[in-house]
């Protein structure tokens, strides 16, 4: 049986992450620190080759795109951007801990950030940037793909749409880093599911020295 496999690699790194920062719909834009990674990376042959690559429309997406693959033909997904944080954006857990709001949030208590988006109105958003994905590679016969996206965005179609079945937390993966996933037509369209095989890099592969 046919089968469709899409590489989910989040971005690289940026100036908010390396600051520990909330970063979700404000657009920075990937550092230097985060350019220079992805290009050893690349040069190294961690990332596999693809038909098409699709991403999310913020900048440090975009950019991270044109690095790994830059002949890659892309599709941009509004939907596959990251959560927005509301109030919280821009400032680290160390500034938040004293603000009641956040601690509500962090225990559950609050089901979004203020001025921010709920965790249902984000899963519900990327599974359907997700299955506007693979609904684009079957109408059109693409068999392997890339999609570069956020780290909470590949977290959160994992946490429901991947096998093994893991919590959200366990899917965090690196900048530059992530997962390859198969798409079987008849379990996909069943129920949704899809198969994790293997991390970007796969375990064990170490970046060769300069």
């Amino acid at each position: 049986m046919k089968t469709y496999t899409i590489h989910l690699i989040r971005h690289g790194l940026t100036e908010g992450n390396e600051k520990g920062q909330y970063i979700g719909v404000t657009d920075l834009p990937i550092s230097t620190a985060g350019i220079n990674e992805l290009e050893r990376l690349r040069d190294a042959g961690a990332y596999p080759p693809v038909q098409v690559c699709y991403a999310s429309p913020l900048l440090r997406c975009r950019q991270s795109l044109a690095v790994i693959y830059p002949e890659a033909a892309s599709v941009l997904v509004e939907d596959l951007r990251e959560c927005n944080f509301g109030v919280f954006e821009g400032k680290t857990a160390a500034e938040l801990e004293a603000d009641p709001d956040y601690g509500a949030w962090t225990a559950g208590r609050l089901p979004a950030p203020p001025g921010g988006e709920s965790t249902d109105a984000f899963t519900e958003r990327v599974c359907a940037g997700f299955a506007q994905m693979v609904r684009h590679m079957m109408e059109n016969g693409i068999t392997q793909a890339a999609a570069v996206l956020h780290g909470g965005v590949i977290m959160r179609i994992l946490s429901v749409c991947g096998l093994p079945q893991l919590p959200f937390f366990q899917w965090m993966c690196g900048s530059g880093r992530g997962y390859s996933v198969r798409i079987t037509p008849s379990v996909y369209l069943r129920s949704g599911m899809v198969e994790v095989l293997s991390e970007i890099p796969p375990a064990g592969w170490e970046m060769p020295e300069d």
